[in-house]
């Protein structure tokens, strides 16, 4: 097999990370279109003691690290909103932490061949990979409102929610006090079970939140196939009881990852 139909199958992947990594995909394609160049170019240069994914990395890495300039997001306009929030968030991490970050969760590299691409230890990769994440979740800092009428689960989350540096505007038990509470303080994000004290549904809570406003809503129940009907409000993020604690803390930092009012202003 040539080097070409090697390297091919991992084109696209090589292209996501640089559209990631510079913010654009202009300049993602442009880096991509360099290492491509300098294969071509020096073939016998490209690294054979590894796998053909890695060496493509290595090979676009060494470019990047000497080459690389001020990102601009030049097709912002050519991205759906979600993955232009995604984008300005991971432009105001630091370009190692970025780095790491990216090859590390979105490539799927293990710490080891991370080290490897971007030139530091191990060690240093956990390091980036903890400052990187610390760096979004003070980025995605929010209100909660906690919908559970079971008082433990209502205390496991919202300790939950504060452990993760989030505050709690309240924790409601019906419907309608679940309403008011979101209309008095309007939550950057809402936990709701559904079924709930009186006889009530937390779907029905939820509807009439969304609309009044827009914010991201984490379902946590016990019964998933009640959100799986094709009505709305579509439950994009899921959780099902009984849950495990960091499985609650990934998905609120999903949920905010993604949400437009959690974005700081630049500058």
């Amino acid at each position: 097999m040539s080097l070409g139909q090697q390297l091919a199958p991992h084109l696209p992947f090589l292209r996501r990370y640089a559209r990631a990594l510079t913010g654009s995909q202009v300049e993602g394609d442009r880096y991509v279109r360099a290492t491509l160049e300098a294969i071509v170019a020096a073939p016998d240069e490209f690294p054979r003691d590894i796998d053909a994914r890695l060496g493509l990395y290595r090979t676009f890495q060494a470019i990047w690290q000497t080459t690389h300039l001020d990102e601009h997001d030049e097709d912002a306009g050519d991205v759906s909103e979600p993955e232009a929030i995604a984008r300005r968030r991971l432009a105001r991490l630091a370009p190692l932490s970025r780095q790491a970050l990216l090859l590390t969760a979105m490539e799927g590299f293990t710490t080891e061949d991370t080290a490897m691409l971007i030139g530091r230890t191990a060690g240093d990769v956990s390091g980036l990979v903890a400052e990187a994440i610390s760096e979004i979740e003070r980025q995605t800092r929010t209100r909660v409102l906690i919908i559970e009428d079971e008082p433990l689960i209502a205390m496991d989350l919202e300790t939950i929610v504060r452990d993760m540096g989030h505050d709690v505007t309240g924790v409601a038990v019906t419907r309608d006090e679940a309403v008011a509470l979101a209309m008095e303080e309007r939550p950057g994000l809402v936990l709701a079970d559904i079924q709930l004290a009186d006889d009530s549904s937390g779907i029905d809570a939820v509807k009439d939140i969304l609309a009044e406003f827009s914010v991201p809503v984490i379902f946590i129940t016990a019964f998933p196939e009640r959100l799986l009907t094709g009505e709305r409000p579509e439950p994009t993020f899921l959780i099902t009881k009984p849950f495990q604690r960091e499985t609650v803390k990934t998905t609120i930092a999903q949920a905010l990852f993604f949400d437009q009012a959690t974005v700081p202003a630049h500058g």
